[in-house]
Order: structure tokens, then sequence, then C-alpha cells
């Protein structure tokens, strides 16, 4: 894991003091978590794979707990058992919410590679509990990341395509469009940055969303 530049959470922790911090996105944002965990979070280790999660991670100081948890199948990791996986839906059926729940959903690129109608169907489903979860608790934070751009080189080029991608991540905008969420445009970054497409963008682009994210859980006053 790498480290990313700058103050790590310091400079928005009174905002997200007493705060819980769900995400439910596959691999990278686990990433971002362990960069942080270097500076203001403690690690609690529950014994399951980090890409897979559950992964919790405390920061004591401020009274701050992150869970992060990959989403159910598809899934193209090598090794996962289906008992450490859940579905967006059921998870945040779990979730109580209030003003002091932040929500992060990434889901798109294990779907590359099947019809769009199955990337609806589940779409559908996470609409319902997000909504659901705003109703119970209209203070809930919910961010959802979208697609990015990637690289596409001859093997991968077989099984992905941008154009694809591109279709689900109008999908998903569409999906959520009026319901109240936060988007962190993830292809908008990657698209208009000088760095080569990765499907696991550079650190000074996922930094970019952080930035983001945090804009939207820490608004500034005025």
């Amino acid at each position: 894991m790498w480290d990313l530049p700058g103050p790590g959470l310091e400079p928005v922790s009174p905002a997200l003091a007493g705060g819980f911090l769900t995400t439910a996105p596959p691999g990278r944002p686990q990433g971002e978590i362990e960069s942080q965990k270097k500076r203001d979070l403690v690690e609690f280790s529950l014994g399951s794979p980090k890409n897979v999660g559950p992964f919790l991670a405390v920061d004591q100081k401020h009274n701050i707990l992150l869970k992060y948890r990959c989403h159910g199948p598809p899934i193209r990791f090598t090794t996962v058992f289906s008992n450490d996986l859940r579905y967006v839906a059921n998870e945040l059926n779990g979730i109580v919410g209030g003003k002091n729940t932040v929500v992060a959903i990434a889901v798109w690129s294990h779907f590359s590679t099947f019809p769009l109608e199955v990337y609806i169907r589940r779409l559908r489903n996470i609409r319902r509990a997000v909504v659901q979860l705003l109703d119970r608790s209209p203070k809930t934070v919910v961010v959802i990341r979208t697609a990015n751009a990637q690289e596409l080189g001859p093997e991968v080029s077989l099984f992905n395509s941008d154009w694809y991608n591109f279709q689900l991540d109008t999908i998903l905008r569409k999906m959520f469009s009026g319901v109240g969420v936060y988007l962190v445009d993830a292809w908008e970054m990657t698209l208009a940055h000088y760095l080569p497409h990765k499907l696991h963008p550079d650190k000074v682009i996922v930094k970019n969303q952080l930035d983001m994210f945090l804009s939207f859980v820490c608004p500034l006053e005025t």
C-alpha cells in the first residue's frame, strides 16, 4: 500500500468527530484507508482478507469509526469465500444512519464483463436501500464514486472497454439522480488528468477524489 501526500484526516477531524464512516467498494478504497491508518487510524484485525473485509479502523482521538466491506458478487478477486461477501443493499439496511454517519459506495468495475441488465438490477436494489436509509435518517451523508477510465492493454481489452464502462457510468448517474446523494466524479478526474489511465488511478488522482469526498462530508460553513 502507498501513502498519500498531505496532512491526513487532521484538518477535517473536528467535523468528523463522533462519526461513523462505512465504505462498500472493492479494491483500492481499502488502500486509501491504509494510507490514513499510518497517521490517524488504528486498525482492528478481524481476521478477514483486507480487500474483502470487514475491515475496521478507529481514530480514538476524534472518536471516528471506519468500516470497509467489499460488495457482493460478481467479484473478480482471485480468492474470495462466499460467506465473506455481503450485498450493498443488505448492508445499508443494517445501518441506523444519522448526522454522524457517512456511507461511501463504489460499484462498477466487477460488472464490466456482465450484461447491462445485471448492473441495472443491482443498482435498483442499492437505490431502494439508499432511499430507505435517507427516509429514516435524512441527515446521513451518502457518497457514490463513479466509474473511471482504465488502461486497455492487449489482454485487458479482450474483456473490457471504456465505451462499455461509460455506459455503466451513465446508468449509475441516472439511477441516483434526484435521490440526494453526492457523486465523486472519478470519470472526469481520470479523463482530465495527464497521467495514464489505470483501473486503480495513481495516488495524486486518488488524493483529488478523497478531497472531493471530504468536501461533501465536511463542507465549508458559510
